[in-house]
């Protein structure tokens, strides 16, 4: 009863503030005791951040390459599983159970000491990524589990002070730098106050019946144990009540955006994430940033996202902040993100596909059954994605040691060989006149919350045709190699309302001109007995 008095009564304060930068009244405004917002050509309101245009470079960019890595990779059995081994019955539960111990005895902060990065090479990484075609590259600052990857002065729980002993944020900098590819990193700790609140509950069954797991762990209870001195609400940040219907396991979806009755979190809180996030913005000089959220960080409730995004729009002209779900005049402030899918239209403003070859977290049982997504089908969403006016940020996960699994080598080799034969048809290039035609392309696609409609483009073929252009040069990229060696483009029929003039110069990339023929029904091209790629052909048309 004492503590929920408490917190009753700080949150009751703190409807009572306001912003000083822009008379706003938020629920929970954040202190800048510690770290500043930088001042500058842009102020923390929507309406200003609408001055930034996402940068040129990055619209040449396309396709960039996403280390989502951390302690959640150690056990192998995928994303979100510093949640999952709090959900009694869960698949992740069982596993951490049976190979761990149970989690009111060894939780997530015991997980921590066993993320070594033992064989982690950033340096040889970056320059992989880099020759299978990455104009950029992302890690991971932090995720739901709380845990700061780099020498964080504001969360003791680290990988400097625990695990590895290595400031991850820094080592990945440096090979960014060295290699000459744009840094980004990802926040997602913000959501840590809901995210966690499994780890407040009991077994409902079995010998552990009623004991509580670790998340109700204090200071004061580590006395003896490898984490003494340290704090585990630091980490899981559960004092205080659980959120409305928190035991229904799907519910946090809905509170994602922090209605829906999500437990309102404290002004330390948000401060702390708003402190942590400037303090490694000011050291790594990231040029991209994204956040897991609905907007940015706290929307509505506070003007911490706001003003991380002013704070980065003002140190970094060329910067790029990653928001999710916005609207269309959001989109003109942030770069819109869309998680594991894309709209099935060319969008005006630049935007991002965020997407991954298995889970987010390395997930042993998706290595397993050899559910990678390939090559192929990487190109094709690449390809779809560039030509609607979007880049592809794309997850290769690694296992806890920092290493990158054979199948994941194989993928890795097929896409370099497809990108060293054909990435001009995707660097630098721009959206024509229209996206694409095909069966594909002229189906009504929805895009699910944040995105998570990636399987409607999972059946693609050499019937759907993507275009992208130059301003010299038309690309026509079809989804696959038609078996009978001839592809038909009905967008480049004669007289077609697109190109005006005949159509007589048609070279294959990796092969040189091929056979063209233009009428009433499209431009006929003859290819080549052999492919000249395992994945896709790809024309280049003067214009």
């Amino acid at each position: 009863m004492k503590r929920t008095i408490i917190f009753i009564f700080m949150f009751s304060a703190t409807f009572t503030l306001y912003s000083q930068q822009n008379n706003q009244q938020y629920k929970v405004p954040i202190s800048e005791e510690h770290e500043h917002m930088m001042t500058g050509k842009y102020e923390p309101t929507m309406a200003s951040l609408q001055n930034h245009q996402t940068p040129e470079w990055f619209r040449d960019a396309k396709f960039g390459i996403w280390a989502h890595w951390g302690p959640q990779c150690v056990e192998g059995s995928g994303d979100w599983m510093a949640r999952g081994l709090y959900i009694e019955g869960s698949g992740q539960y069982n596993y951490h159970v049976k190979n761990y111990g149970h989690p009111s005895e060894f939780g997530f902060k015991d997980i921590l000491p066993l993320f070594k990065a033992e064989n982690w090479d950033p340096d040889k990484l970056v320059e992989r990524y880099k020759r299978c075609g990455a104009k950029y590259f992302f890690v991971l600052g932090n995720h739901h589990d709380n845990f700061d990857l780099w020498d964080s002065q504001y969360q003791p729980w680290n990988s400097m002070n625990i695990g590895p002993h290595r400031d991850i944020l820094s080592e990945w900098s440096k090979a960014a730098k060295k290699h000459g590819l744009p840094l980004g990193i990802s926040f997602h700790a913000d959501h840590a106050w809901t995210w966690y609140e499994p780890s407040q509950r009991y077994d409902r069954d079995g010998s552990k019946a009623g004991v509580y797991y670790d998340g109700h762990l204090t200071k004061e209870d580590g006395q003896g144990q490898w984490w003494e001195g340290l704090d585990p609400q630091q980490l899981y940040a559960q004092n205080h009540p659980m959120s409305e219907r928190s035991w229904s396991n799907s519910q946090i979806h809905r509170q994602w955006d922090w209605t829906n009755g999500a437990a309102l979190p404290s002004q330390e809180f948000v401060t702390n994430f708003y402190d942590r996030t400037l303090d490694a913005i000011n050291r790594y000089e990231p040029d991209l940033i994204y956040f897991d959220v609905t907007v940015l960080p706290f929307y509505h409730i506070s003007d911490c996202g706001l003003r991380i995004a002013t704070h980065l729009y003002n140190k970094n002209p060329r910067a790029v902040v990653f928001g999710k779900i916005l609207n269309e005049e959001q989109r003109k402030a942030l770069t819109w993100d869309v998680e594991r899918g894309a709209p099935n239209q060319i969008i005006s403003e630049p935007w991002q596909t965020c997407n991954c070859i298995g889970d987010w977290h390395y997930n042993t049982s998706i290595y397993e059954r050899g559910s990678y997504k390939d090559a192929g089908t990487i190109v094709r969403q690449l390809v779809d994605i560039v030509s609607k006016n979007g880049n592809l940020l794309l997850n290769i996960p690694l296992r806890g040691d920092g290493t990158y699994d054979e199948k994941e080598d194989q993928i890795l080799t097929d896409l370099e060989a497809w990108m060293t034969q054909n990435g001009e048809s995707i660097f630098g290039t721009r959206p024509w006149v229209i996206f694409g035609e095909g069966p594909v392309a002229e189906k009504s696609i929805a895009i699910n919350a944040q995105g998570f409609n990636d399987g409607q483009y999972s059946k693609m073929d050499y019937r759907d045709i993507r275009f992208n252009q130059t301003s010299k040069y038309l690309y026509v990229t079809a989804m696959g190699w038609p078996e009978d060696n001839h592809l038909l483009i009905k967008s480049l029929s004669k007289g077609n309302p697109y190109l005006r003039h005949n159509i007589n110069n048609v070279r294959l990339l990796g092969y040189g001109k091929v056979k063209t023929r233009q009428t009433e029904v499209g431009l006929l091209i003859e290819l080549p007995s052999q492919p000249t790629n395992a994945i896709a052909p790809v024309l280049k048309i003067t214009k």
